[in-house]
């Protein structure tokens, strides 16, 4: 059933209420998999660059087609790896998980694979650095699934193909942490990390942050969701691999999981009580992978403690319900379409295409979760914005350093 309209939202959000738990599981699952399969069918197979379309916006940089294939699975993998992580078992989820985890296996092989058809570029231009990253943080995420059943050869040409993204320079913004995410994977899988790209990227963004749980994107601050789709979780990433190595990264690591949690809690009050959110700033053709921080760190089992698990679940699920469900969001072949609720081309900047689109899969973090934990199986709760509009009371808001 397709969505329109402000007002299918919001009665739509009040038979959502009634949905149990495991429903709402099994929602989330479904949606990553609707989401993950032309991707990951087409890239096993060698016909990624065959079969997936490559939509453009009116203003596109250009054809997009040398950096779309790893934008599409660089970024669906992240956001598909706790999931992944769990590994298969004999519960119908598991066994679809084992399905997808041998897809991505043989993705991984094919993607880095230099005669393979599909081989993806991981040097030309600016982009791949990007995409190389998100790729890097895929395997952090999940090491048991993604990289230690490798083959020699595939993990041989994963290095590789991570290390060659150096030859490309970041901006000076959040793309050096882009730089600094590819060379934590070298830290974990391989060895000779190039501290330089690493510890630069760190340190800019301690002088960039800004207070209260933000940083700037640069020196400036940006209304947009950077600090959710790139900025946060990469730095939990990056400082979570270098804390297990040396214990002098562990207060930065606290400093940030400090800073991250309080931005989580602005998230989940972004949430209207009807499931919709800001259409601020740049990206938004990323839908709900705007919601990756809060996601991460309600996976991680870092929520503060006026924010419980069954009200972040109660708030993805109707805000993912009403993008995923909104006619055009997919096309007839099922890959996703430009767009922030349906199908709205004009909506994507240069740098968008199809492949950008699987960021969206970032919001599907808290599939890691076992579905017997809390976040899966207690009882509906109201976020935020849902009580206060409902009259109920809610705790002071209070800002930190």
């Amino acid at each position: 059933m397709y969505l329109t309209g402000i007002n299918t939202i919001q009665s739509q959000s009040k038979k959502l209420e009634k949905d149990s738990p495991k429903k709402v599981r099994e929602f989330f699952v479904a949606s990553l998999v609707k989401i993950g399969d032309p991707v990951l069918d087409a890239l096993s197979k060698n016909e990624l660059k065959a079969k997936m379309p490559v939509e453009r916006s009116p203003g596109a940089w250009d054809a997009r087609t040398n950096v779309t294939y790893l934008e599409a699975f660089g970024r669906l993998l992240s956001g598909m790896a706790p999931w992944l992580e769990l590994g298969p078992d004999q519960t119908p989820e598991g066994k679809l998980r084992a399905k997808y985890i041998d897809l991505a296996q043989k993705s991984i092989h094919n993607a880095t694979d230099p005669n393979s058809p599909d081989f993806m570029n991981f040097v030309n231009d600016k982009q791949p650095l990007v995409d190389a990253a998100f790729f890097a943080q895929a395997l952090l995420r999940a090491p048991k699934q993604l990289w230690e059943p490798l083959d020699a050869i595939t993990k041989e040409n994963v290095i590789k193909a991570l290390k060659s993204s150096r030859k490309i320079e970041p901006y000076q913004s959040n793309w050096l942490l882009f730089a600094g995410m590819v060379e934590a994977a070298i830290i974990k899988f391989d060895k000779d990390e190039d501290q330089k790209r690493l510890n630069y990227a760190l340190e800019q963004h301690k002088k960039w942050y800004l207070g209260d749980g933000t940083y700037g994107d640069g020196p400036d601050f940006h209304w947009d969701y950077y600090n959710s789709f790139v900025i946060h979780p990469m730095q939990l990433d990056i400082y979570n691999v270098l804390k297990d190595k040396t214990n002098d990264y562990k207060t930065d690591f606290n400093t940030e999981l400090k800073r991250a949690r309080r931005y989580a809690a602005i998230q989940e009050r972004l949430i209207s009580p009807d499931g919709t959110y800001p259409p601020i700033g740049r990206s938004l053709a990323y839908r709900f992978g705007a919601f990756q921080l809060l996601s991460q760190i309600a996976l991680w089992k870092e929520l503060p403690k006026e924010v419980t698990p069954a009200q972040v679940r109660s708030a993805l699920y109707t805000m993912i319900h009403n993008q995923i469900n909104a006619k055009g969001t997919f096309d007839k072949n099922g890959w996703l379409q430009v767009g922030f609720y349906g199908h709205q081309n004009n909506i994507g900047e240069g740098y968008i295409s199809t492949g950008s689109l699987y960021l969206c899969s970032e919001a599907f973090l808290i599939l890691g979760l076992q579905e017997t934990d809390a976040f899966w199986s207690d009882a509906y709760e109201p976020w935020t914005q849902k009580k206060i509009w409902s009259g109920q009371e809610i705790p002071i808001d209070h800002a930190e350093k």
